[in-house]
């Protein structure tokens, strides 16, 4: 089972997809972990990523995806995951990309139902508030309106629950729970 916790930043990703995973017993991983230097300096000089920057980044993600499911773990991804071709990449490898541009159904490597895409929701004056607090973090505020520019929320058929993030992240979490059918 693969959970994404997806959104813009500052919508609390990094604590929400943390404390789901200690309470499931999953493991946790935190997509800004594997971001290149290249992107990161990029995002500290307030230049937005491109698709070109991401989908490297994506494919290894989507590598450690592959791996966790092979190996049967449960796992908990907090990623933004803005575009709806970016969680393609995230469930389905580079190959997803040229399957859109060709035959748009071609997708094999890990079935859509075996991830769910938890979308935190918030306007863009709260984002900007929690992100003005936030310290010691690579992404500036400047960055929120190209994100929330790019951001593709998730819809049918894509498995997701949207989430506001003006609830707190026990709620969220067990909200999630819920969706598993965990509680």
């Amino acid at each position: 089972m693969l959970v994404v916790i997806m959104g813009v930043s500052g919508s609390g990703k990094s604590t929400v997809g943390a404390l789901l995973a200690s309470q499931l017993g999953w493991k946790f991983y935190d997509a800004d972990d594997y971001h290149p230097e290249e992107n990161k300096s990029k995002m500290v000089e307030g230049i937005p990523l491109e698709d070109k920057d991401r989908i490297p980044w994506l494919c290894l993600l989507h590598d450690i995806i592959k791996r966790e499911e092979s190996g049967g773990q449960s796992m908990v991804l907090a990623c933004s995951a803005l575009k709806k071709m970016y969680r393609n990449v995230l469930q389905h490898g580079k190959s997803t990309i040229l399957a859109e541009r060709d035959q748009p159904q071609r997708k094999t490597e890990l079935p859509a139902e075996k991830a769910l895409f938890v979308h935190l929701d918030g306007s863009k004056e709260v984002l900007s508030m929690r992100l003005k607090e936030r310290q010691g973090h690579f992404m500036p505020t400047t960055l929120l309106q190209s994100q929330l520019d790019s951001l593709e929320p998730p819809s049918k058929p894509e498995h997701f629950v949207t989430i506001s993030v003006q609830k707190k992240v026990s709620e969220i979490v067990t909200e999630i729970e819920r969706t598993l059918n965990i509680k």
